[in-house]
């Protein structure tokens, strides 16, 4: 289903009846292609405090999907990932009558066996960190430095795991239970590679006037070995700040869903389902800091 905005089209739903569902997240649809292959579809959807909201906001699966093309291509020498083609051309035959649907906002990956663990890694106290380093000093069990402010830069980068939800929050889990979950190798693995990529994303990052606090990665095993999958380093999976406007001892302007969460605190909503709609005007402004995060990180206009 595609529904207009006064500005530009926004898809809220996919509709493929030739292909089966394989999962629909809060924002992606995944799509079964052959044996081995998924598409992966960025919706316009948008989620707040774990609820689905009834307005999409424009572009942000096109930009969703082309910061993560971004940077998969920008990592691909530390590690390989899933993607098999977004050049929808090159799509199997029975996928090009959706080609103006999937022209941007898609990917085309092979299948991965997934780990079940969402790598998090922290450059700064924010968020659920700060939260927990408020009440007892540390963050998944890693000790930090008293005296820390809000948003401030760690000494290092911190590895925090948690599991994955299906509905609602993911939750934080200390580097002995992932042990214990994914074994030891395999989780020093995943820790060591995780940093490795955030640094190098956060130091290029810096050079673009962007402060990438936090991210999440996910990774998975194909015929290649060890892969990054799903998103990489958008607005959705990380914190964004501006540089030019980061001041610790508090919370910090961000190129993600600020506006959304600001109205809604602003109208009282209850975070109980039915999650309201959107004024045009909140949609607008947060679809041009989505926007703004793929222009400012990549130096390139989003894509038509």
């Amino acid at each position: 289903m595609t529904s207009s905005t006064d500005t530009n089209d926004v898809l809220l739903q996919t509709d493929f009846p030739e292909l089966k569902l394989y999962a629909s997240g809060k924002v992606r649809d995944l799509y079964k292609v052959g044996s081995d292959r998924l598409l992966f579809v960025a919706t316009d959807r948008i989620s707040a405090f774990d609820y689905v909201l009834a307005t999409g906001i424009p572009q942000k699966g096109r930009v969703l999907t082309q910061l993560s093309l971004f940077w998969f291509d920008f990592l691909k020498d530390i590690v390989p990932n899933h993607l098999a083609t977004a050049d929808v051309a090159q799509y199997p035959k029975e996928l090009q009558t959706y080609a103006a649907q999937l022209r941007g906002r898609s990917m085309l990956v092979v299948r991965a066996d997934m780990i079940t663990i969402e790598c998090v890694v922290r450059g700064y106290l924010s968020g659920s960190g700060w939260k927990e380093y408020k009440a007892n000093g540390s963050v998944c069990g890693i000790p930090l430095p008293a005296g820390l402010r809000e948003s401030d830069k760690l000494p290092e980068p911190i590895f925090t795991p948690a599991t994955k939800a299906t509905t609602g929050h993911d939750e934080n889990i200390s580097f002995d239970q992932m042990v214990q979950l994914a074994g030891r190798e395999l989780s020093e693995q995943l820790r060591d590679l995780s940093i490795r990529i955030y640094r190098t994303a956060a130091d290029y990052a810096e050079t673009r006037g962007i402060i990438i606090a936090d991210t999440k990665f996910e990774f998975g095993r194909t015929a290649r070995g060890l892969v990054l999958a799903d998103e990489v380093l958008t607005p959705d999976s990380s914190r964004f700040w501006p540089k030019d406007k980061y001041r610790p001892g508090g919370p910090q302007e961000s190129f993600d869903k600020q506006y959304v969460r600001d109205y809604l605190e602003s109208i009282h909503w209850n975070k109980q389902p039915p999650a309201p709609a959107l004024p045009p005007d909140v949609a607008a402004k947060t679809s041009e800091k989505y926007i703004e995060a793929y222009t400012q990180m990549t130096g390139h206009p989003l894509p038509a």
